[in-house]
């Protein structure tokens, strides 16, 4: 059924324009938006919301995404306490990403899923690992995804680290994955990712047309090890081996990129995703983006699902450290649009939209909006959400699944994963 929105005050997420109107959206991938001067003559077999005093704009994209960590939210402390960043990643995340099954990555992209529409994404570039389901892993979170009514680019975290025999697993699901959707080819981290691999890996998003989607200098263990390993730095190393040679190729962090890295970052067509609140959740250090260029977008790197608070998180952390002012957090912040849209993936037209119930103590316009963003607006603002032209969050109540029942599934699976933690 197609959506009639009455009496929308809609911004134009690229100009921030305002403009009274009822709006049709059109169902399907990529559909369009129209203005309409009567929405009681067209069509008769539409879901039509009043939404009189409410904003209604393009909904939200998520450029980094781990949801395979969604079931990790109060779990158990780890056995050993982290004294590093390689230690939060030994005995924190490969601990968990090796105990996860299929009902708990269907769980685990499930919960991702609601918390995404819940909060105004109707999109998420997603970075999965399970090292002991590979095989068919991607397919099980892309009809999770769906399930809920949210659009995706998948990749599996392929790495080392558990042997070369798993290396060769993703590899491979990757390849199968590929051959039927739009995707990426994941890679953990260059400290974890041999020259072999990273050479497959390289082959197989040339054969696919895709990128590389790699956690880069997060830490400065990574550019460590790759000087003692390979005598070269992390970005050097990736552009040498043709990882940066596609447009679609996604570095995720860069925090410790020196400025021949961040040269090499600038004058290729790769994309930077930042992601602020996890940084300082593992105390790696502050993003900068001089001299990364202009492609820089946001991700939540697994730590939530809300795009809003992670634009006020690149905002607020980002003053003593960084060159952002308001246009600048919210130019990041929709730059995953552009992402998406230059390379021709599906899913992120303009009938994805959300309705924002804010009602503010002060006027809102063109002019002040930005002010509105990073101080106002709150993921508990989201009344409606629509994806690809479907009505997929009503009155804040997702449309598609029974909720009280996919929580009880997820409650489940989090605690066998926390069982066998």
């Amino acid at each position: 059924m197609s959506v009639i929105l009455k009496n929308a005050h809609y911004i134009d997420w690229k100009t921030l324009s305002f403009t009274r109107a009822h709006l049709f959206i059109e169902k399907g991938k990529n559909g369009k938006i129209h203005f309409l001067d009567d929405p009681e003559k067209f069509p008769l077999d539409a879901d039509i919301l009043d939404v009189q005093g409410k904003l209604v704009t393009k909904a939200f994209a998520v450029g980094h995404h781990h949801a395979y960590s969604a079931l990790s939210r109060g779990m158990p402390a780890p056995r050993k306490a982290p004294r590093n960043f390689y230690e939060i990643l030994k005995y924190i995340w490969w601990s968990l990403d090796k105990a996860l099954d299929k009902d708990m990555v269907e769980a685990s992209a499930l919960a991702t899923a609601m918390a995404c529409a819940k909060a105004g994404a109707t999109f998420v570039i997603d970075h999965h690992a399970s090292p002991n389901f590979i095989a068919g892993s991607l397919n099980v979170l892309s009809e999770a995804f769906e399930k809920v009514g949210i659009s995706h680019l998948l990749c599996y975290e392929i790495s080392d680290r558990d042997g070369l025999d798993k290396a060769q697993q993703g590899l491979d699901e990757t390849a199968s994955y590929l051959e039927h959707h739009q995707g990426l080819v994941g890679l953990h981290a260059a400290f974890t990712v041999g020259n072999d691999t990273l050479k497959q890996a390289v082959e197989l998003a040339g054969k696919y047309h895709a990128g590389i989607h790699i956690h880069v200098a997060e830490d400065l263990f990574d550019e460590k090890d790759s000087l003692k390993k390979y005598h070269q730095r992390v970005v050097q190393r990736l552009y040498s081996a043709g990882a940066l040679a596609f447009k679609k190729t996604i570095l995720a962090h860069c925090l410790h990129v020196d400025n021949t890295e961040r040269e090499i970052i600038k004058n290729s067509r790769v994309w930077v995703v930042q992601n602020t609140e996890s940084n300082l959740n593992n105390s790696v250090g502050f993003f900068r983006s001089r001299g990364l260029g202009e492609h820089i977008m946001l991700g939540t790197d697994g730590m939530h699902s809300d795009m809003i608070r992670s634009a006020q998180a690149a905002y607020f952390g980002g003053q003593p450290f960084d060159d952002i002012d308001f246009s600048e957090a919210y130019r990041r912040f929709r730059n995953v649009h552009k992402y998406l849209n230059d390379n021709e993936f599906i899913g992120d037209g303009e009938n994805n939209l959300v309705v924002l119930d804010y009602d503010s103590p002060t006027e809102i316009n063109a002019d002040n909006f930005l002010g509105h963003f990073l101080f106002g607006l709150r993921a508990g603002h989201v009344e409606h959400v629509i994806s690809d032209g479907e009505l997929i969050v009503k009155d804040r109540k997702l449309k598609k699944i029974n909720e009280e029942d996919v929580l009880a599934f997820t409650r489940e699976q989090g605690r066998r994963l926390w069982e066998k933690l």
